[in-house]
This record gives C-alpha cells, sequence and structure tokens, in this order.
C-alpha cells in the first residue's frame, strides 16, 4: 500500500494544511467511495458533515472550513489539486513505455520522430511519418503516407488509412477508425457502384477522438476536424465534412456527407444532420435532435426536425394539452351529432356547415 503524508500532498499541489500535516493517507476517492485513511475531495461545504461520516483521513477544500474535524488540504484550486493527488496512488502508466518494440512492423522508408513510444504490434506503412514524443499503443495501424504529429497519443486498435493527417497533440482512443471509404454509390447498370474515395482526413491539433469514433475520407479532397474539437465515442462523420474548431460533438452523434460546423458547436448525443447541413456558429443542438436545414448560429434548437429552443417550447406546450384538446372535440362532436339528429327529427335536412344556422332560426 502506497502511504502518503498530508505534508508531502500539499507541496506537491501548493496548497496549505490546517491540522495535522504528518497523518499519512492510502488513497484518494471521491466523497461517495470514500473511507478510512484516505483523503477526498469536497467542493460544497454544506456537506462537511458527510465527510466527516465518512471516517476518511483528510479532506481538500477551496477554503478553510470552520469546526473541522478532521485536517484540511486547502487549495485555490480544489478539482486539479485532487487531480494531482490521484495520480499519486493510481499514476498514469500511458506513456511510461519509451523506444521502438523489436515486435513493431515498422516500413523502411517511414520516419519516426526522437522520443517515441511505438509499442508490440503497431504497423507502420510506406512513407509514414511519426512526429516527435507520439505514442502508437499496441495493435495501431499507421496505413502508407500518413503524418502524424508530434506528441500524439493513438490508444490500441486505432487505424489511419492512408495519407490521414494528424497535427500535434492529438489523442485517439481505442478502435477509432480515420479515413475509411465514405458511403457514395451510384446506379450502373441495376448496381450500385462506389463513386471516388480519393480524399483523406485531416485532423488540426489538440483535437481528441473517443473510442469507437469513424471519420470517413473526403471524396476528392479532405474531411477536417478543427483544432480543439472533441470528439466523444461511436460518433460517425462522414466523407467531406468540415467541422470548426472547439467543437463539442457527443456520443452516438451522425453526421452525413458534405456538412459543414462553425466554432464553438455543440452537439448533444445521438443528434443526426442529414447531408450538406450548414450550422453556424455556437450553435447549440439538444439530443436526439434531427437537422434538416441549415441553422444560424448563437441559438439553441431542439426536436426533430429541429427548430428553435423558442418554438420547440410552444410545440412541448401545445402537446402537453392535447388530451384535454382531444376530450373537448369528441364532446363537441357528439353535441354536434345530438343537434344535428334534433334538427333533422323535425323534418328540415341539414347540409354540412348549416347546422348553427338551422338551430338559430328554429329558435326565432
Amino acid at each position: 500500500m502506497n502511504l502518503l503524508t498530508l505534508e508531502y500532498l500539499a507541496k506537491i499541489v501548493d496548497g496549505h494544511v490546517i491540522g495535522d500535516c504528518s497523518i499519512h493517507c492510502a488513497d484518494a476517492r471521491p466523497l461517495q467511495e470514500a473511507s478510512t485513511g484516505q483523503i477526498t475531495l469536497l467542493d460544497d461545504p454544506k456537506r462537511i458533515s458527510d465527510v466527516e461520516a465518512a471516517g476518511v483521513a483528510a479532506v481538500v477544500v477551496a477554503a478553510a472550513i470552520p469546526n473541522c474535524t478532521i485536517p484540511q488540504l486547502v487549495s485555490k484550486l480544489p478539482h486539479a489539486a485532487f487531480a494531482k493527488i490521484v495520480e499519486q496512488f493510481r499514476p498514469c502508466v500511458v506513456r511510461d513505455f519509451s523506444g521502438i518494440s523489436p515486435a513493431a512492423q515498422i516500413n523502411e522508408t517511414a520516419q519516426i520522430g526522437a522520443g517515441c513510444a511505438i509499442h508490440p504490434g503497431v504497423h507502420i506503412g510506406k512513407g509514414a511519418v511519426i512526429g516527435d514524443g507520439t505514442t502508437l499503443m499496441p495493435g495501431v495501424i499507421v496505413m502508407p503516407n500518413c503524418k502524424v504529429g508530434a506528441n500524439c497519443l493513438l490508444f490500441p486498435g486505432v487505424v489511419l488509412y492512408e495519407y490521414t493527417v494528424l497535427e500535434s497533440d492529438v489523442t485517439i482512443h481505442a478502435g477509432s477508425i480515420l479515413g475509411a471509404y465514405g458511403f457514395g454509390y451510384r446506379q450502373q447498370d441495376g448496381q450500385h457502384v462506389r463513386t471516388a474515395q480519393l480524399g483523406y482526413v485531416h485532423v488540426e491539433a489538440n483535437v481528441e477522438i473517443g473510442a469507437g469514433a469513424t471519420i470517413d475520407r473526403g471524396t476528392y479532397g479532405t474531411t477536417r476536424i478543427g483544432t480543439g474539437t472533441k470528439v466523444d465515442n461511436q460518433v460517425m462523420i462522414a466523407h467531406n465534412c468540415q467541422i470548426g474548431k472547439h467543437n463539442l460533438i457527443c456520443s452516438q452523434v451522425g453526421i452525413a456527407g458534405s456538412c459543414r460546423t462553425g466554432d464553438y458547436v455543440v452537439l448533444a448525443g445521438q443528434v443526426g444532420l442529414k447531408d450538406h447541413v450548414v450550422l453556424g456558429d455556437a450553435a447549440i443542438v439538444g439530443a436526439q435532435a434531427g437537422v434538416m436545414e441549415n441553422l444560424d448560429g448563437n441559438k439553441v434548437y431542439l426536436g426533430s426536425p429541429a427548430t428553435s429552443q423558442r418554438e420547440q417550447m410552444r410545440i412541448m406546450a401545445v402537446e402537453r394539452k392535447l388530451p384535454d384538446m382531444r376530450r373537448a372535440l369528441q364532446r363537441l362532436t357528439k353535441e354536434v351529432a345530438a343537434l344535428t339528429s334534433q334538427i333533422e327529427a323535425n323534418g328540415a335536412p341539414v347540409a354540412a356547415g348549416q347546422t348553427s344556422d338551422a338551430a338559430e332560426n328554429k329558435a326565432a
């Protein structure tokens, strides 16, 4: 068991201790999991009684909490401090391996930068370039003529089809595939024949792509993912799409071919975009929305087909009233039928739309 003093933990996070700094912590856990001998995080001082009840050794806080019965590690950035503390007990081993494994298959024409970590089972094709400090984990396949920038991290099973470009500091999680053929076909002699798939994928700097994501190559040119964009697990981005900078694309989003998004766009879970749609800067599309037309920026959209939040609120307000409206319609239908029968019984056939006039004439 790795025991660390509270004094040591305070030093690595540039914090200070209130209470006994010599106590030892055996682990760092969030409050709902924390127990005796561990250090936890508290970002809501009102829950200090929960911390004390958990019997933890110490707590990380943003400011001193009066009358607290356990030692406090005070940090202006408690979440960042707690993350560093967690790493002391469960250090990240992703980049522990260094050098080039003899079990990797690297074409003699490929260029490998300084300080790279090429794990066993990696395959790097003809003419590929791997930038300085990049890590390729087991089973990564980099096909011919790909260019991978500096300090990238590709988790196991990532596949880069030929000519894929990654700029610096790109992270791609396990099982994602970049550069597969787009879903483009034409009918010829009664058969579906694949159209040209001669483009590639270009991922700009500081992009992170989740596990099991797929991004198809362009037909002739580029499918592009803009700087700083974050793509969640199981997202599909089709051929020729141009994704803007700093987008947030959540799980199970599907983007059809040749769509274009502005900067700082947010697509919530299971959003679908039809082909050739354009989204303006800072557009936010709510979960499970279906986007069938271009949407302006700086607005929130909901529903399928997606419309503005205000319009969707109106639609939902009406939908809530539908049961009452249905009952009212049924009641009115019965009343009209009864009036019609009464009038016809008096020998005055009534044409559609004349019921009310007939009733008024009889009353007169």
